[in-house]
């Protein structure tokens, strides 16, 4: 990163179905506004959600140091063990990519600090998809932060037709009706 003071911020959403990653991350510098938000999430558990450092092998600390966010209520001991095993190791896997591909400067990263947002389904089973599409979605996510990605004009270019997983609502081309 070039400015210190500067962060990054990413979003990617890999895959389909229940095995589907969606990924938001924070990269920013020891010392500025994500240290205190990563040191504020690591000390505030809450019920369903205890934010950890992501590990590619225990004793292993990823770099830069992550926190895993779950964003998905921890559901069950299938639910729970996909989130700490697969989900943790496809994000361990997808920051350590975006070191080797040079995303993240190899020579910066004992001086930065990731957040890791990161929603596992909690009806997925199928582990090799939630460890690939999550691998990538983390990868991704910190492609579209050191891009600054979307560009404005792309965003304004769908800004009439919203679609995700989750949306049923079925727009036309341009969109719901506007009142003034």
């Amino acid at each position: 990163m070039t400015n210190a003071a500067e962060s990054q911020f990413g979003e990617a959403f890999v895959g389909s179905g229940a095995e589907a990653a969606h990924v938001n991350t924070v990269l920013g510098c020891r010392g500025g506004s994500v240290e205190t938000s990563f040191t504020s999430a690591l000390a505030t558990p809450r019920p369903g959600h205890v934010a950890f450092v992501t590990v590619l092998r225990p004793g292993l600390a990823v770099k830069p140091l992550t926190l895993f966010v779950n964003k998905a209520t921890l559901a069950g001991e299938r639910h729970s063990a996909l989130t700490w095993g697969a989900a943790q190791a496809g994000v361990a896997s997808g920051v350590l990519q975006a070191v080797t591909d040079g995303v993240i400067a190899p020579d910066e990263v004992d001086a930065l600090l990731l957040i890791a947002a990161v929603w596992v389904d909690p009806g997925a089973e199928a582990e090799e998809l939630v460890y690939e599409n999550n691998r990538r979605a983390t990868r991704g996510a910190l492609g579209a932060g050191r891009d600054r990605y979307p560009p404005i004009d792309a965003l304004l270019a769908v800004a009439d037709a919203p679609a995700n997983p989750f949306l049923g609502l079925r727009l036309g081309p341009s969109g719901p009706d506007r009142h003034p």
